[in-house]
């Protein structure tokens, strides 16, 4: 079973577009399937347009009454993804802009097959790309990923700011038994949550690979959700308590598994010495 997490924050106009393109590639492959959306606290008619689409589509729908932003939405859906799968289940996110193609799905999952825990549609893989960004927020997006890579070295990674991947269900589940209501802690600072997710798993000795695609910005009739000052501040925040003071979250989680046993988390998902 592949679940995708959407968050939804006022996307009446792309989901008329993004979902029969998912169902689609669904139905292509012969993939079993379901959605899992959350409506943000949208003003617009996104959740009208959700429940017409679940009379042809699997779609399970997430509500919060006000907008909480993408926190707190990507923990709810992970948390509930996590509770609905199997272990050999797969977990796709993608932005619900239609800036990201399900026509990549497949090979996410496919890379997933050779053994990978997370995989990440990448820009800057060979074959990939983005069409409609203005030169000014594709370098911002370059710098931006530097620091990362400098202050979060992932091996296979050069892609940290896409939220386009691809997790096997199994190492999602055990990211959200070990750090529970943490796994995405910095809530409240914007698209922070994106990088959090890969900073834990890596905490948790996860492998992670990448596949091209081609971010597709041109198709994005929604406004940006994207507060720069406050996603900002949030990556220099984590820069800091992973690192900082007396080694920060690597320190921290560590002497947490140290003591841990094979039945509560398994071996090969035991934290890697820094």
């Amino acid at each position: 079973m592949i679940f995708v997490l959407l968050p939804a924050f006022n996307e009446e106009a792309s989901l008329p577009n993004l979902l029969p393109k998912i169902q689609k590639v669904m139905q292509d492959n012969n993939y079993a399937y379901k959605v899992l959306c959350c409506d943000d606290g949208s003003s617009d008619h996104t959740s009208v347009l959700l429940k017409e689409y679940q009379a042809s589509m699997p779609i399970d729908v997430i509500t919060h009454v006000i907008n909480r932003g993408l926190g707190e939405t990507s923990r709810d859906l992970f948390e509930l993804a996590a509770e609905l799968a199997d272990f050999d289940d797969v977990i796709v996110r993608l932005d619900c802009d239609d800036t990201h193609e399900p026509e990549f799905i497949p090979n996410l999952i496919n890379k997933l097959d050779q053994g990978f825990d997370v995989v990440i549609a990448s820009r800057f893989e060979p074959g990939g790309g983005q069409v409609g960004i203005s030169t000014y927020r594709a370098v911002i997006s370059r710098l931006a990923n530097l620091f990362m890579k400098v202050f979060f070295p992932i091996k296979g990674l050069k892609e940290y700011s896409c939220g386009f991947r691809a997790y096997r269900a199994s190492v999602i589940k055990k990211a959200i038994q070990f750090f529970g209501n943490d796994f995405i802690q910095l809530k409240g600072m914007g698209f922070t949550c994106t990088l959090e997710k890969l900073v834990k798993l890596k905490l948790l000795g996860a492998k992670f690979g990448e596949v091209a695609f081609v971010l597709r910005y041109d198709q994005k009739l929604s406004s940006s959700k994207m507060i720069t000052s406050i996603t900002t501040w949030g990556y220099l925040t984590m820069a800091l308590v992973y690192h900082w003071p007396w080694g920060g979250w690597r320190r921290k989680y560590r002497e947490q598994l140290e003591p841990s046993q094979p039945n509560s988390l398994s071996v090969h998902m035991q934290l890697k010495r820094q």
